[in-house]
């Protein structure tokens, strides 16, 4: 049976309105209720069930207040150091990694801490035109919708830091036998450090190039005017 055009219009305006008001209504809910997983998680877990090597999701929630202000810090250093100041897109940093594949160079990685949370809690991994558009939308809407406090706050709470350990108060304990809030300044660092590779980095027993960007991070933590930059968010 062959549907007439304007009623597949009228489907598919009603399925994009449907979309809209999930996401809308799933962002202003996570705006204020604790995070207990992921769709990387789910990603993690189905990709363990499928290899036949099953792993157990590793994951507690924290609210801010329990976050190490050094692990905060570390992050934005690393990570996205005008997270502050952006809304959801560093545009500097995107015309920077576009001239660098332009010329040929290595591809640098310009995402911001509101995308990576946008794609982390509600989108899978891989790359694709897709994943990206939808990435962009959740990001302006969380944006839109969260303060930063709350956005890092998630972020922290959901980035994958080994197999199945996701989350500061989880990793803070695989990695170094403490609470989220107990991390020093240099745990806080190595942690920070593993990001771009987290399931291949270990932040308790550091490679040299980990340990060196780890004191990268460190000097940029004191470039920002250590923990009262973060009176900015």
């Amino acid at each position: 049976m062959i549907v007439p055009w304007h009623r597949a219009g009228r489907l598919l305006a009603l399925m994009l309105l449907g979309f809209v008001g999930l996401s809308l209504l799933l962002v202003l809910l996570f705006r204020v209720l604790p995070v207990f997983g992921s769709m990387v998680m789910v990603e993690r877990k189905v990709q363990s069930w499928v290899a036949g090597e099953p792993i157990r999701i590793e994951h507690q929630w924290r609210a801010r207040e329990a976050l190490s202000d050094h692990a905060k810090l570390a992050v934005i250093a690393a990570e996205d150091q005008r997270f502050p100041r952006h809304h959801g897109f560093d545009v500097d940093e995107m015309r920077r990694a576009w001239e660098a594949s332009r010329n040929g160079n290595r591809l640098r990685g310009a995402s911001t801490i509101s995308q990576q949370t946008a794609k982390n809690l509600f989108l899978w991994t891989g790359r694709s035109w897709l994943r990206k558009g939808l990435e962009a939308w959740f990001t302006l809407l969380i944006e839109t919708l969260w303060p930063k406090e709350r956005i890092l706050e998630v972020y922290l709470n959901i980035v994958e830091w080994d197999h199945g350990v996701f989350g500061l108060q989880a990793a803070a304990q695989h990695y170094f036998g403490v609470s989220a809030d107990q991390l020093t300044a240099h745990q806080a660092s190595r942690l920070a450090a593993i990001l771009p590779n987290p399931r291949g980095w270990d932040a308790a027993r550091p490679a040299p190039h980990v340990e060196r960007r780890s004191a990268w991070i460190r000097q940029q933590m004191n470039n920002l005017g250590g923990i009262a930059y973060l009176e900015q968010l």
